[in-house]
């Protein structure tokens, strides 16, 4: 089994509103390369332009991003809502 049929059995609820975590429009080129290779969930992708993209949907809400980079990073970072995020489900 690998990580993604692992991730697959997780349920991810979003937020009606907007999304717990936002990447400044002006972060650090850098800080998001890091973000590459760390995030467990693999959220952060390069595009065939270079540019790196987040997607907040399927966030493990493990803080891996917030502890790698500082705060000039995000716009918003925070948990879920309550009833909202992810919900882990073994098997």
């Amino acid at each position: 089994m690998n990580i993604n049929d692992k991730l697959i059995k997780n349920h991810y609820q979003p937020e009606p509103a907007s999304a717990h975590i936002i990447v400044c429009d002006i972060a650090q080129q850098a800080a998001l390369e890091v973000l590459l290779n760390a995030c467990p969930a693999g959220l952060y992708r390069k595009n065939a332009q270079g540019e790196i993209s987040f997607d907040a949907h399927g966030c493990l809400e493990c803080g891996t991003c917030r502890i790698l980079c500082d705060d000039e990073t995000f716009s918003r970072w925070r948990y879920p809502a309550a009833g909202f995020g992810v919900t882990f489900r073994f098997g």
